[in-house]
């Protein structure tokens, strides 16, 4: 018989508190959610009320029928799932799918894993707070709803296996208007004017306020200076006080790690629960700035043993968004006297941010003292020239930690303080060592990384703490945003130097556009956003989506029925479903007639194919037999901003690059990106190398570097049957036997496996599910060109599909 069974979530918290509870308590994992809404079209009774049906997941029922077997033995059940709507939902589930009655069931919440929170949570029971379970059930149906009746509406209207999402569809169409934001803007150029001056062997660096549109007026300021003194005409030192942070929420955090470890957001939620579980921060997913009492008091007590009294400052921030639930915490160490959380590099790391952020929240603030410094020109006593420095008088916070600002903030309140300014008085001459007008160009926007797309979701009420993560994964996943890095193009700029009393001018160049770890849309993501902000503006209308969230949050208080709250989205959403039928097809899917090929006179389209956007020349004449052209685009190009001319250069590829070993070597671009195809085989272009410029020696290197490679990988193949191979793998040893890849028993040596061992060992091997569920339509094959050019619609003929070599 077992006295007391607590459930969890996670192997790992289930490890962390048994270490805390007594001989009585056993502790069980439920590996999160048990049961979920069926994957087919009768997971919700509309008619009814929403009425949602569960089924226990197949890769549960295993689970589900221990802990149903514990749960009987047991004299009280304790479900310790976590403190939100999420886990709230999963002790409900485990309640139904356990079938477990009131009198034996507790519900325990605790925000971090210590041994007074574990025992004050038992101590402190509560029952199932269905409003929040409401909030959830709400949130998922609603999703589902979005999901199961849109998405099939952009099977039919654009491509087979396209989803749409309620929060997914919002974040992409901010990274496509940001994208064409960035295509609208005209760079503009104007002159900035710098001074270099030398006052008693150190450098005096200032800035004239005004900027000159043209070079010629840029010009006439630098020669009106031509033998000016410069005088020293005002000091001005002003005390400034610099407020450090508050402690961590989810978003902030996400947001910092980026900045400052380069972890993506899925990176920086998986390790902080790592860290949670193991019992050294506070729950993760918050968006309080609030601290408790407990944890204030432990912070000053690290303060004043490390720094001394006058650094401790206590705080209590109270968080701006009305929805944060304050008796939640932000994300804080659980003790502050530790500094060492793990052996593992990047949880230290991400704990040390976690740490040094919480700190530095009670601490004194940074006292500076700014001194601004007015020049004169006597040439031209109107302009001013104008330096800045300033002096830490007691560093305060600015001790332990300094908060990152994203690049389309600027300068922000925590950046480090400006350098200090050599001794100076009023009325003081200083001589000039030089003063330069350089050319600089006005910035777009910048474009979204994870973090800041995270940040500005959460700026517009879009989503909750423990939906940032998967919204930014899900996008990336479904193939409508891309992180990547793009190389930057060379620009030419003016740059006129006064020194001496001479003036010489000089072109230069910097690099502009380089891009690293930046999202970009597809051009898939562009013809869906259109098509749902034209047909379905309220699921896409930022301030539909942000107010659904707060109906979310008023059926977590109980202050608004989950059934109404539905049935006034899904009445007016359904009729446009209905109504979209009527819409054509080919009015949405984004194709342009770009012109007529000079050579051939044929025009020239850019579609949206199955494998990506490209271009076709000519038309399909089943008289004779001829047949369109295809090339894919590259990456960067858009259907939507794609020129004839950058059509006829893809029609360039293939392009026979040379001979080797009495073979053509091509490069083209594919489904997979730019290749090299030799003997039939398929060899990836690295970033570096160009489809359109790559040599005949660089492609003989691509191929023989990939040879190498593949023959330190090959342990053993079998001439009599060429698809069988064994390999040695990232993971180790494996067997390949067509396309499947099949595991090597532990008792076996690979390079001793038989042909005959090999065949029985996949035979054995169960198919892998193919990802996505979607099976392809079948559909007259004169109407899916992209198709036939398979994963790489090339001019001329494309070769066979085939994922090039390298990927």
């Amino acid at each position: 018989m077992i006295k007391n069974l607590v459930i969890v979530e996670s192997p790992a918290k289930a490890k962390t508190i048994e270490g805390y509870l007594g001989k009585d308590f056993v502790v069980k994992s439920s590996f999160g959610h048990v049961r979920d809404l069926p994957k087919d079209n009768n997971a919700i009774d509309v008619a009814h009320g929403f009425k949602p049906t569960y089924v226990i997941s197949s890769d549960k029922k295993e689970v589900v029928a221990q802990l149903r077997k514990l749960a009987k033995e047991a004299e009280t059940v304790w479900l310790a799932s976590d403190d939100d709507r999420e886990g709230e939902a999963i002790s409900w589930h485990l309640t139904e799918a356990l079938n477990l009655n009131d009198k034996q069931t507790r519900r325990i919440v605790f925000r971090e894993i210590t041994k007074n929170a574990i025992l004050n949570a038992i101590s402190t029971p509560r029952g199932i707070d269905m409003d929040l379970v409401n909030a959830q059930q709400a949130r998922r149906i609603l999703d589902r709803l979005v999901g199961f009746e849109l998405s099939p509406v952009l099977w039919k209207k654009i491509k087979t296996g396209l989803s749409a999402g309620r929060v997914q569809s919002v974040a992409v169409r901010l990274v496509v208007e940001r994208e064409r934001e960035i295509e609208r803007h005209k760079a503009e150029a104007s002159f900035r004017i710098t001074a270099k001056f030398d006052v008693q062997g150190r450098t005096l660096e200032a800035e004239l306020p005004t900027k000159y549109k043209t070079e010629d007026q840029a010009q006439a300021f630098l020669q009106r200076c031509i033998g000016a003194d410069y005088t020293i005409e005002n000091l001005e030192q002003k005390p400034l006080k610099r407020t450090p942070a508050p402690p961590f929420t989810t978003s902030t955090l996400q947001q910092e790690a980026s900045r400052k470890l380069y972890f993506s957001v899925a990176q920086t939620m998986t390790i902080a629960q790592r860290l949670y579980e193991a019992g050294k921060i506070s729950y993760m997913r918050t968006d309080s700035l609030n601290l408790s009492e407990e944890a204030i008091q432990g912070a000053s007590r690290e303060i004043q043993a490390s720094f001394g009294e006058r650094f401790v400052k206590t705080r209590r921030f109270k968080t701006k968004n009305a929805s944060a639930q304050e008796a939640h915490e932000a994300i804080r160490p659980t003790d502050f006297s530790q500094m060492v959380a793990s052996s593992d590099r990047n949880e230290q790391r991400l704990y040390e941010l976690i740490w040094k952020r919480a700190i530095a929240s009670q601490m004194a603030d940074a006292e500076i003292e700014k001194t601004t410094v007015t020049i004169g020109i006597s040439t031209q006593p109107e302009q001013k020239l104008i330096a800045t420095g300033e002096v830490i008088k007691f560093e305060g916070f600015l001790k332990v930690y300094i908060e990152s600002k994203d690049e389309e903030d600027g300068e922000g309140e925590d950046q480090d303080v400006k350098g200090m300014l050599p001794p100076l008085t009023i009325g003081q001459q200083i001589a000039l060592r030089q003063m330069l007008a350089t050319q600089r160009y006005s910035r777009p926007a910048a474009r979204y990384t994870e973090a800041s797309l995270v940040k500005k979701l959460e700026e517009m009420g879009i989503g909750r703490p423990s939906t940032y993560a998967p919204t930014i994964s899900t996008i990336q996943k479904r193939g409508y945003v891309e992180k990547d890095n793009r190389e930057g193009k060379e620009r030419p700029f003016q740059v006129l130097t006064l020194q001496n009393d001479a003036i010489t001018s000089q072109t230069k160049t910097e690099l502009t556009g380089a891009e690293k770890a930046k999202l970009f849309p597809t051009d898939t993501a562009m013809v869906v956003n259109d098509f749902l902000v034209e047909h379905f503006p309220n699921v896409i209308d930022y301030s539909f989506t942000a107010r659904v969230e707060a109906e979310f949050d008023e059926i977590a208080q109980g202050q608004k029925g989950w059934e109404t709250m539905l049935d006034q989205f899904y009445e007016a959403f359904h009729e446009r479903i209905a109504s979209s039928e009527s819409i054509n097809r080919a009015d949405v899917s984004g194709a342009r007639e770009l012109g007529q090929d000079p050579t051939t006179g044929k025009t020239i389209l850019a579609k949206l194919g199955r494998f990506g956007p490209y271009v076709q020349l000519g038309e399909e004449n089943e008289e004779t037999g001829e047949k369109p052209l295809y090339a894919s685009l590259r990456k960067g190009q858009f259907i939507e901003s794609l020129t004839l001319e950058d059509a006829l250069d893809l029609f360039k590829l293939p392009r026979i690059v040379g001979m080797y070993e009495d073979k053509e070597m091509k490069a083209a671009i594919g489904r997979f990106g730019p290749y090299i195809s030799h003997n039939s085989k398929f060899y990836s272009l690295p970033k570096i190398l160009d489809p359109m410029t790559v040599t005949a020696e660089e492609a003989v290197a691509l191929i023989e570097t990939k040879r190498k490679a593949d023959a330190e990988k090959l342990i053993k193949d079998f001439p009599e049957n060429a698809d069988v191979q064994v390999l040695n793998g990232r993971y180790g040893p494996y067997i390949v036997v067509g396309k499947k890849n099949v595991k090597i028993p532990k008792d076996k040596e690979p390079a001793e496996l038989t042909l005959q061992e090999c065949l029985d060992l996949a035979e054995a091997t169960p198919e892998k599910k193919g990802r996505g569920g979607f099976k392809k339509k079948a559909e007259p094959a004169a109407k899916k060109p992209a198709a036939k050019a398979k994963a790489k619609p090339a001019a001329k003929k494309a070769p066979a599909k085939k994922k090039p070599a390298g990927k």
